[in-house]
Formats: structure tokens, C-alpha cells, sequence
């Protein structure tokens, strides 16, 4: 996967001039490299980025330099358009190793969620993992299919990864998948949503009821400054 950029001159609020040009502003860092500002094809780097994600190498062209091999460790996001704003882009030794979150994709299918009897609740989308950076996997499969009973589950020490050539950092006995009673996971999706909509609804009556409180001392003023207008009249 490669992306062609150019050295970026503009910094700052500035860069809001490249976005409407469709320009990604970005920067590769590295012990090698230092930090070098850059401009990429927002297009190009959305299609890259979404087969690459934050776990497989990028080579990056800046003019006639020499390709960085790169992995994105950072994206910008606008809170409301989802925009990517900005891309940090750390330039990686191929002799040294580099940690990254890989995503958890689930495969397969439970019998007994197939049946209806039973519900899958995921509790572990990614994990973090330490590997030279040619073996870093791009994501990791966890088949379900094995799971058929009610209360069975997977861990971390379930994931199907290369252990020589890849550490995971997290802790081994931590939960990834397990199926629940389908009555059960909908009764637990109940309550969560009561408890919800019960906060909602005390809120709104505090905010009321201090939305009166404060009308009242406003009243009061008001009250009192025409005693007071009226007195002086007097």
C-alpha cells in the first residue's frame, strides 16, 4: 500500500485553506526522519486507510525521497462530521519493534444464537499487541462457532496469534465474547434503557424545578424594586 504526498508549508489555522483543496494535512515522525510535515490526497489516504487501518505498513513517497514505511498511529475526527482533520504518521524501523491496536473481527456462527436460545455479547473489539512491524496482522479473526452452550466464552489467550512473533499486552483471562440467555442480555438491555430514560426524567424535573425557583427571585426583585420606585415617588 503507498500514498504519494508533498511537503507541507502551511501550518497551523492555515491548513483549513488545504482541506477545501481536499488536501489531508499530516506529519511523519521518527527517530530517523524527525518530523516532517505533509500533505496527502484525502481520497487516496481514506482508501489506504481503511484496508490498512492503525496495524499495516504504508510506504509514503514525499517527491523523489526515498518511500518511509509508515504506520498511522493518530487521526484527527471532527466531533460532528467524522472528518478526518489531521494524520500522524510514525516512519518505523523494520529491525525494531512497534506496538499497535489491532481490530477483533468475530467469524463463524454459535449454534445456540442461531437457535435463538442464546446471545452474543462482545466485550472485546481490539487489542494491543507488540511485533516487528512486517508482523503486525492487520486485524484478527475469532471464530464462534465452537461456542454452544449458554455461559461459554472466549479470552484473550483465545485469539489466534502468532505468540513467536507477536506479544498482546493485554491480560490473558480477559473476556473477548461469551454467549449470555437471550432473555437474559434483552431483561439487562430493559433496565439499562429504564435507568436511562429515569435519569433523563430526573433531570428534566430538577432543571424545572430550578427554572422555578429562579422565576420566583426574579419575581421578588422585580416586586421590590417598585416598593422602592414607589416609595421614592412617596
Amino acid at each position: 500500500m503507498k500514498l504519494t504526498a508533498k511537503k507541507r508549508e502551511i501550518l497551523g489555522k492555515k491548513v483549513e485553506s488545504l482541506r477545501r483543496q481536499g488536501l489531508l494535512p499530516a506529519v511523519v515522525f521518527g527517530k530517523e526522519t524527525g518530523s516532517i510535515p505533509i500533505t496527502l490526497n484525502q481520497k487516496e489516504f481514506l482508501k489506504v486507510y481503511e484496508e490498512a487501518g492503525e496495524s499495516a505498513l504504508i510506504e509514503v513517497e514525499i517527491g523523489k525521497q526515498k518511500p518511509i514505511k509508515v504506520l498511522v498511529t493518530e487521526t484527527d475526527i471532527h466531533p460532528v462530521s467524522d472528518e478526518i482533520l489531521h494524520v500522524n504518521l510514525h516512519a518505523v524501523s523494520l529491525t525494531e519493534r512497534a506496538t499497535a491496536t489491532i481490530p477483533i473481527e468475530v467469524v463463524g456462527e454459535s449454534p445456540i444464537v442461531k437457535s435463538g436460545e442464546g446471545m452474543l455479547l462482545t466485550l472485546l473489539n481490539e487489542i494491543e499487541v507488540e511485533a516487528l512491524p512486517q508482523d503486525l496482522p492487520p486485524e484478527i479473526k475469532l471464530d464462534i462457532s465452537k461456542l454452544t452452550e449458554v455461559d461459554q466464552s472466549l479470552i484473550v489467550k483465545d485469539l489466534p496469534v502468532d505468540r513467536t512473533k507477536v506479544e498482546v499486552k493485554q491480560d490473558p483471562e480477559e473476556l473477548v465474547v461469551k454467549i449470555e440467555h437471550a432473555e437474559m442480555a434483552e431483561e439487562e438491555e430493559e433496565e439499562e434503557e429504564a435507568t436511562v430514560e429515569g435519569v433523563e426524567v430526573t433531570t428534566e424535573k430538577k432543571e424545572e424545578e430550578e427554572e422555578g425557583t429562579e422565576g420566583g427571585e426574579g419575581t421578588e426583585k422585580s416586586e421590590g424594586a417598585e416598593t422602592k420606585e414607589s416609595a421614592s415617588e412617596k
